[in-house]
C-alpha cells in the first residue's frame, strides 16, 4: 500500500498556507519540518498549517508542530492550525493526539482557512 503525503504551499496576503495531507509520521515529518523552515527562511513569519486532510499523526509529527511553533515565536511570527470544524467530536486524529498529549492548548486552532486568515476570528477553544 502506497501512502501519499503531500504539502502544498500558497500565499494569502501576509500569511503562508501549507496544506498537509496523508500521514504525519517519522518518515514524512522531516518533509513538513523542511517546508516550514523554507517558509521562514523566505521571510514569511505568519503561517497556517492546514491539517484537515491529515488522517494520522504520531509523536514525530507533534514534534514538528511544536518545533514550528517555537521557530515562528522566535522570530515574532504566528502559527495557526486548521483542524476539522467538529474537531475531536468527529475523530480528527491530530486533534485527539494533541489533546491526549496535553499540547492542544499551545496552538491557535481554527476550523478552516478563511477563519485562520481572519484577524478578528477567535480560535476554537482548547
Amino acid at each position: 500500500m502506497v501512502v501519499t503525503f503531500e504539502v502544498t504551499d500558497q500565499e494569502n496576503g501576509e500569511w503562508a498556507v501549507l496544506r498537509v495531507s496523508g500521514e504525519l509520521d517519522l518518515v514524512t515529518s522531516p518533509v513538513l519540518r523542511q517546508r516550514v523552515h523554507d517558509v521562514v527562511a523566505e521571510g514569511r513569519h505568519r503561517l497556517v498549517l492546514d491539517l484537515s486532510e491529515v488522517w494520522f499523526c504520531d509523536s514525530s509529527g507533534v514534534g514538528v508542530l511544536i518545533g514550528s511553533r517555537r521557530l515562528l515565536r522566535s522570530c515574532q511570527g504566528r502559527l495557526r492550525l486548521i483542524l476539522p470544524a467538529r474537531g475531536a467530536a468527529d475523530g480528527s486524529h491530530v486533534n485527539k493526539v494533541l489533546g491526549a498529549l496535553g499540547v492542544r492548548r499551545l496552538f491557535e486552532i481554527h476550523p478552516d482557512v478563511p477563519s485562520a486568515l481572519d484577524e478578528d476570528a477567535r480560535p476554537l477553544s482548547a
